[in-house]
């Protein structure tokens, strides 16, 4: 018997911009703080924030075009062009409807994903099952955010956090037994309060008086998050390592979103990947966002870190609140 395709990564791209804000530069912003409390506690020393002309298509296109090169696909070969964002261009129309305009992928269907900091990981699962009905198909994940404008900056334990950035993955079929093992996706929606932006949808509509109260800013319960992070995530990554028939000691690369460095450490921990090499370049980027495993998969990919046939296990988690974890067999460098 033939053995069945699965999806896998055919090629990467990311994109940052060009503007960098090192924690000493930050304190022109956020007060009550020094660069060194903020390393400490985060293990970020800086990150990128978006010009004034720049958007989330802009950054989200820099990344798509990139993988495409590295996957030597032509935009007009994609078939389906999935964007996770939380901060799109405009409520209207999708972003995704941007991108694939910019890259010029016109037989795509495109639309947007938000499922904020997991959405890269709930792209790629739905990229499965897309690839699934067609097997020939294939489809670019962007995920993208641009956080720097939904900051309170007079809030110095979410405004050191966050960055600007863009990650991309073109994936279509590959030989078993490469690519994409298995997913597991789940969502807590009656942790929704922990992280949000209260203003701008149809509850609270946008007006003087919300922007006066400071409503459109981001806001999270930091120790509420750390807690469902270290008390939610390893469960999750259990279950898919258990159903995939592999221990965490077989894990050769882990690859989670770029949180909090102190918090990622203590996840490793928890979840028993101590022996896997974890991917971090939040040091330099900071918190990206839905984009932030897409971007550290890249970095990894680009310099050569992953070797055909090894297990690479990526890990999305936030607002909603939600976890993705998708377990990979590394198909080609």
């Amino acid at each position: 018997m033939q053995p069945v395709a699965r999806i896998g990564i055919l090629g990467t791209g990311s994109y940052l911009p060009e503007h960098e804000v090192t924690n000493e530069a930050l304190m022109e912003l956020v007060t009550d703080t020094t660069p060194e409390w903020i390393s400490r506690r985060t293990l970020i020393e800086a990150r990128r924030f978006a010009a004034p002309d720049e958007a989330t298509s802009d950054l989200a296109t820099k990344a798509a075009l990139a993988a495409l090169t590295r996957a030597g696909i032509d935009a007009d070969r994609i078939d389906y062009l999935i964007v996770s964002t939380s901060t799109g261009d405009s409520p209207q129309p999708p972003t995704a409807s941007l991108v694939q305009h910019a890259i010029g992928a016109h037989r795509a269907a495109a639309f947007d994903i938000n499922v904020v900091c997991a959405g890269f990981v709930f792209g790629l699962a739905l990229a499965d099952s897309l690839v699934a009905t067609r097997p020939e198909a294939v489809v670019l994940v962007v995920a993208a955010d641009i956080y720097s404008r939904i900051l309170d900056f007079g809030d110095r334990r979410t405004a050191i956090l966050f960055g600007d950035g863009a990650g991309a993955a073109v994936v279509g079929a590959v030989p078993a037994p490469y690519g994409l093992v298995d997913t597991e996706l789940i969502t807590r929606g009656d942790a929704h309060e922990l992280i949000h932006v209260k203003a701008g949808g149809s509850r609270l509509p946008a007006s003087a008086e919300t922007v006066a109260d400071g409503d459109h800013y981001f806001r999270m319960n930091g120790r509420g998050v750390r807690d469902f992070v270290l008390a939610g995530v390893p469960p999750v990554l259990a279950d898919l390592l258990k159903r995939a028939g592999v221990t965490p000691g077989d894990v050769d690369h882990f690859v989670p979103h770029q949180a909090n460095g102190m918090m990622i450490g203590e996840l490793v921990e928890a979840a028993g990947l101590g022996d896997a090499r974890t991917h971090l370049v939040l040091d330099r980027y900071g918190n990206t966002g839905s984009a932030s495993a897409a971007i550290a998969l890249d970095a990894a990919a680009r310099a050569g870190e992953l070797h055909d046939g090894e297990l690479v296990l990526l890990a999305g988690f936030g607002g909603g609140m939600s976890v993705g974890a998708a377990l990979l067999r590394w198909y080609g460098n």
